[in-house]
């Protein structure tokens, strides 16, 4: 009898269902969205009975299209987006309806508290948390406690976003080290929560869910889970892992040194190592790997699909209504215009801080800009500084990560922007490496989940066939001139940062 895997990832904008068979093919997927609530400047919620409403329908939707006999489905694996807070009660009942996601900065005084009584330099040190603190789990904590003591009072725990969903699922109360590498009070190099860390925040450790391996089977799906889904109740659940980690898993970023670029919204340069890449200064954001004894490490930009999605939106309004009419792309239309400019777009170079700086920038009010713009540039170069632009700014990610670890000389690119062989060609340039684009695109985190899931319910003895499931598509090799002209590109690219970031603060500093 055939064995089928599904897979959740629960991403920020919904819950994505794919169906793989024993082999790691992708039989079917489904998607299905889920709004984000902005209640004040700086809270960013979700409401976790939507996430769940998200699997079961996704779930549902996903056989009909699969048309195969559910008895057939052996287990499920979920990745989850980060640093959720999701109270409960005793008796498993969610005790907000909605509640912060990973981007939900609202903890800043709980941080500082934090800070006066364990040294901040220190604290990233042990936990590898590099994104701004006040987004990881326990200042979200610290804030429930100190705003909403009604509802504190009747935590018993408090659960990630993919750690919620397996409550859902089977009634069982678990995280694994990876999502829980992202609390807040995670001691890296031990594996394990730290007293320390869990004594100056003042909470009681038992608020935090006891930690399994990714892989490990936490139950069955519960009557009630199992009638919602339409799955029969014998179907495992393997507890999965925190996006990041899943991503590099399913982006073939489980072996010593292996890196992976995931181009989306966001993007990021991440590598696996059997140590945590620890650096003050730029401090890459670590989460312990999905992968046993392995740690995914990752420098990135925040608004990089973004920015040129904003490109889309403001100066290409007729290659929308173009592409509409024609069933293409709008963004293939944008890139064929930059197709024709040469490196370098004449001069004209993009910053893409359009959502504020990263670790790697000297603020983080720094703020975007078009430089070097004359009589004489197009639309067509506006498009391509913008591609060239966040490139130049991954680059220095890159260059950042190199400094910490050996790296491999080739790179596997992931996400929406992955399609583009103009955008591959232009990173393999600046990055003076090559580049490989497989099958594999915006399903890295789903197969992740799922090896996870035929890992933990035995259909698989391990990883490795994850490198069979991904076959190329293409390869982009470095071209030696362009990269020359990268390489001088780059010096001006630094210089331009450190310009808009005091220009950012000043700008913040007049309150605009």
């Amino acid at each position: 009898m055939s064995a089928y895997i599904i897979a959740y990832d629960l991403g920020t904008g919904g819950n994505k269902a794919s169906l793989y068979d024993v082999e790691g093919k992708c039989i079917a997927e489904s998607f299905v969205a889920y709004p984000t609530l902005y209640p004040r400047s700086g809270w960013h919620e979700q409401k976790p009975e939507d996430w769940w409403d998200a699997v079961v329908e996704s779930t549902r939707i996903l056989i009909e299209k699969a048309n195969i006999p559910v008895d057939e489905i052996a287990c499920c694996g979920i990745s989850g987006h980060s640093l959720g807070v999701v109270p409960i009660d005793k008796s498993g009942n969610l005790l907000r309806e909605s509640t912060p996601i990973w981007s939900d900065s609202r903890s800043v005084v709980q941080t500082k508290k934090m800070f006066e009584k364990i040294n901040e330099v220190e604290w990233y040190s042990l936990t590898g948390n590099g994104f701004p603190p006040p987004l990881y789990s326990v200042f979200k904590i610290m804030w429930y406690r100190d705003n909403e003591p009604e509802m504190f009072e009747k935590t018993h725990k408090v659960l990630g976003t993919k750690d919620f969903v397996n409550l859902k699922l089977t009634g069982e109360i678990y995280t694994d080290f990876s999502y829980a590498s992202g609390s807040g009070v995670y001691d890296l190099v031990n594996w394990e929560y730290s007293h320390e860390l869990i004594e100056a925040s003042e909470l009681k450790k038992g608020i935090f869910p006891e930690i399994l391996p990714s892989t490990e089977v936490i139950g069955t799906l519960s009557q009630d889970a199992a009638k919602a889904l339409g799955l029969p109740e014998n179907v495992q659940v393997i507890s999965g892992g925190v996006d990041n980690s899943c991503m590099a898993l399913g982006a073939c970023c489980f072996k010593e040194g292996r890196v992976y670029n995931s181009q989306g919204s966001s993007s990021w340069i991440a590598v696996a190592s059997s140590k945590p890449l620890l650096q003050n200064q730029s401090r890459p954001f670590v989460f312990a790997h999905v992968v046993p004894n392995m740690f995914a490490s990752a420098l990135g930009v925040f608004s990089t699909g973004t920015s040129f999605r904003w490109v889309r939106d403001n100066l290409c309004q007729d290659l929308i209504l173009q592409a509409e009419s024609q069933n293409k792309s709008p963004y293939d239309l944008m890139t064929a215009l930059a197709v024709d400019v040469n490196p370098g777009s004449k001069g004209l170079l993009f910053n893409p801080s359009m959502a504020g700086g990263s670790s790697l920038d000297k603020s983080p009010n720094i703020r975007a800009a078009f430089l070097g713009l004359d009589l004489g540039h197009s639309r067509a170069e506006i498009i391509r500084a913008t591609m060239e632009g966040v490139a130049l700014e991954l680059r220095k990610a890159l260059d950042e990560l190199r400094k910490m670890w050996q790296l491999s000389d080739e790179m596997i690119v992931v996400g929406g922007g992955s399609r583009s062989k103009l955008w591959r060609q232009i990173y393999a340039d600046v990055y003076n490496m090559r580049i490989i684009k497989t099958n594999i695109d915006q399903q890295a985190a789903a197969l992740g989940a799922a090896s996870l899931a035929a890992v933990g319910s035995g259909l698989w003895k391990d990883f490795v066939k994850i490198d069979d499931i991904h076959q190329v598509q293409d390869v982009c090799e470095p071209i030696h001139g362009n990269h020359l002209i990268y390489e001088n590109i780059l010096k001006v690219s630094k210089k331009v940062s450190n310009y808009l970031a005091e220009i950012g603060d000043d700008i913040t500093a007049m309150g605009l």
